[in-house]
């Protein structure tokens, strides 16, 4: 349930660390999940080729390996996400941010869009993992964030997301409003990405949110204000 107030150490514990820039190198992985374990956040959150190092760095530390999936776009024949679950899974996961098909969703495809993350939830929680579905949800109305929330429902889904942090913009009040109205009482909503600010970061749990996507996580639990898109 959201509170009035909250301490440094439990706004880190909703926090999933995003390494996700095509930059990233081994060293930033391996810097970054010695953060995360220092802070105490919830997950580390990388790039599929990184899973199977953050494993190893953040075993017995408390802190989940998180990976995306299909990023940024989505757009992954249903097949090759399921495979890139199990193999994601093979390597130590223990979350996955999936990126719903936005093409398809935008297209009218709705069965399309509710199937291809059924396909992944069910490998996922065959294997005890849990599934985030990210809407990127800059490029759709209100009211097609709410059906978007319904079909990740539907499809078995534990989470609703904003964002990738790399479409036109990010995680907005409004957005999450809508996410926690729509599917609050039965999945877990993500903001994600534009959390630059302690104030921004509280604000969103205050509203509902159980998780929230941050890249500049230092800063944030600091009360400085981060640089930068994500």
């Amino acid at each position: 349930m959201p509170k009035d107030e909250y301490t440094v150490d439990e706004v880190a514990a909703t926090i999933d660390h995003a390494v996700l820039k095509a930059e990233m190198t081994e060293d930033d992985v391996r810097a970054n999940a010695r953060m995360c374990i220092e802070r105490k956040v919830a997950s580390l959150c990388v790039r599929p080729c990184d899973v199977k190092l953050a494993a190893e760095l953040l075993e017995g530390s408390g802190v989940k390996v998180c990976c995306v999936l299909s990023f940024p776009h989505g757009a992954d024949a249903t097949p090759v996400k399921a495979f890139q679950t199990k193999q994601a899974i093979a390597d130590g996961v223990e979350e996955i941010d999936m990126v719903m098909n936005i093409g398809q969703f935008l297209s009218g495809n709705h069965d399309v869009v509710r199937d291809d993350i059924a396909a992944v939830v069910e490998v996922a929680h065959a294997a005890g993992v849990e599934v985030k579905v990210i809407q990127e949800s800059c490029y759709l109305t209100l009211e097609q964030v709410a059906k978007a929330c319904e079909l990740a429902r539907d499809a078995g889904a534990d989470y609703v997301k904003t964002s990738t942090g790399f479409g036109t913009s990010s995680a907005t009040p409004e957005i999450v409003d809508v996410m926690v109205k729509t599917v609050g009482g039965v999945m877990k909503v993500k903001p994600s990405g534009g959390i630059r600010d302690w104030d921004t970061a509280v604000a969103y749990l205050k509203q509902g949110a159980d998780r929230l996507g941050i890249g500049s996580t230092e800063a944030v639990l600091d009360g400085g204000v981060a640089e930068g898109d994500y």
